[in-house]
């Protein structure tokens, strides 16, 4: 794919294609370094979602259905949480109590610190040659182009 265009062609770009051909290049690209490292998102955010030191304001344990809700903004339609809750069972990562909920053990809580120590280098390779300013610049532009059509 090209992006060698001028100002007046990329202006008449629809916002609406680049944001969804972005997202699919972004998930992908940070999917396939997070299974390099021997796990997945959906897994990472299984933990991530258990854990009173990341998103759980408690610690308590979580239903899957429970969990689909907490993830419902950025799971994807291919997501299959109790698949990936079944490998972090077998890894030790999570426990089930009695109830069904699933609780993070505290070797999945090692896990998550481990894996969430390969995010820096992740978003630095998808940040490479774009300047902060830049970013940020883009960033508000698109949500100017969110709050215009909401």
């Amino acid at each position: 794919m090209t992006t060698d265009f001028s100002d007046a062609e990329l202006a008449a770009q629809p916002a609406a294609y680049w944001t969804g051909t972005a997202y699919e290049a972004l998930i992908s690209f940070t999917r396939a370094r997070q299974a390099e490292h021997g796990f997945t998102q959906p897994q990472f955010w299984l933990l991530r979602n258990l854990s009173k030191h990341d998103i759980s304001p408690d610690g308590h344990g979580m239903t899957i259905p429970e969990l689909q809700q907490a993830m419902s903004s950025y799971l994807r339609p291919e997501d299959d949480l109790t698949a990936e809750a079944e490998v972090l069972l077998q890894r030790g990562w999570l426990t089930r109590d009695a109830e069904a909920r699933l609780w993070i053990t505290e070797a999945g809580e090692k896990a998550r610190t481990d894996l969430k120590q390969h995010a820096p280098a992740i978003r630095a390779r998808i940040h490479e040659g774009i300047d902060d300013a830049d970013y940020v610049t883009a960033l508000r532009v698109l949500q100017r182009m969110i709050q215009n059509t909401t």
